[in-house]
């Protein structure tokens, strides 16, 4: 059995690691962020919608960004269209599930939307064809991951956190798209956007 100062040492480790793994994120990507959002908030302004997908545990992940979008957190703030192609039974049991994002995509997707794909490593099939019919179509693309992430051509904006934990790396990703919510929210307030 553990004693109280071996569980206090390991939450420490989990606890130090998860803020450093998220502070080196940010501190590197922070100005991509703002362009990201900055070009997120324009797709809005010209009526866009967000489609966010992800394999297996990501799932959730899409679901939660597209409800955050759609249902705002903070009061005052517009509710914008976002959809999960993950809770989709039709494209989810598709019998060829490499291409059930693309498929989607294709047949409900717009060129001014927005499309943010979930993986682990950035090596997942469904999702890299979901993103490239995205890109394919004209849609501003977005790709969250691990190392070692999506190769620079999967999408406009790749952002990876430095970690093979995935626990970790969903702790980060829930930092990004919660500063996609909130600085999408600050441009369209500010009515600079063409």
């Amino acid at each position: 059995m553990m004693t109280d100062q071996e569980l206090d040492a390991i939450v420490d480790r989990y606890f130090n690691e998860s803020e450093r793994i998220a502070q080196a994120f940010f501190d590197k990507e922070s100005e991509r962020l703002a362009h990201a959002c900055y070009q997120m908030a324009r797709r809005f302004h010209h009526q866009g919608r967000i489609w966010t997908f992800g394999d297996g545990f990501w799932t959730t992940d899409a679901q939660h960004v597209a409800v955050e979008f759609v249902h705002p957190a903070i009061v005052g703030n517009k509710a914008l269209p976002g959809i999960s192609l993950s809770n989709n039974n039709a494209l989810l049991t598709s019998p060829d599930s490499d291409m059930k994002y693309a498929y989607g995509l294709k047949r409900l997707a717009k060129s001014q939307d927005i499309a943010l794909g979930f993986s682990t490593d950035g090596q997942t099939r469904s999702i890299l064809q979901g993103l490239a019919q995205a890109k394919a179509m004209g849609m501003l693309t977005l790709g969250l991951s691990g190392a070692p992430g999506f190769k620079e051509s999967s999408a406009d904006f790749i952002f990876t956190v430095n970690s093979p934990d995935p626990l970790l790396i969903q702790e980060t990703h829930e930092l990004v798209c919660h500063v996609f919510y909130e600085l999408v929210h600050v441009f369209l307030d500010q009515e600079v956007l063409l």
